[in-house]
């Protein structure tokens, strides 16, 4: 490193939007380009840039670790919640006879729809059957 008070200079070559990101860094903070270059290039290839990488990679990948997690939770919720659907309408509901099956038919459609609406309504103003399940609900595997 050059003695405190003597610099060196160098030429670099940027990417235009590497340049344009260190011009407004540079204005945000009321700082030097250069002053920046230097601090950016120091960090780089200091010893322990390497280790913060690799924590700051760690960090991110637990993030998404426990994203993933939520996310199995709620499909899990969701496959389910159709099955004991599925299972309680197929014992619940006789089969309807033919005149009445082609009325229920032509309903379906006005019925779907409703469907929808009251669907929406509730995504809208919550809770969702997400929010009301408990956060330590576990699948039988765990």
């Amino acid at each position: 490193m050059a003695a405190r008070g003597k610099k060196t200079k160098i030429s670099a070559y940027l990417d235009p939007e590497v340049m344009t990101m260190l011009a407004d860094y540079a204005a945000r903070r009321d700082q030097s380009q250069s002053m920046i270059a230097e601090a950016a290039i120091a960090s780089f290839l200091s010893p322990d840039a390497g280790e913060r990488r690799e924590a700051a990679i760690g960090k991110r990948l637990d993030q998404l670790d426990r994203r993933m997690m939520r996310l199995e939770r709620d499909v899990g919720i969701a496959v389910e919640t159709l099955a004991v659907f599925v299972r309680f309408w197929l014992a619940t509901t006789p089969a309807l006879p033919e005149p009445a099956a082609q009325a229920a038919r032509a309903k379906a459609g006005e019925r779907y729809e409703g469907f929808i609406i009251a669907l929406g309504r509730r995504l809208a103003k919550g809770p969702t059957l997400r929010q009301e399940v408990p956060e330590d609900v576990r699948e039988s595997e765990e």
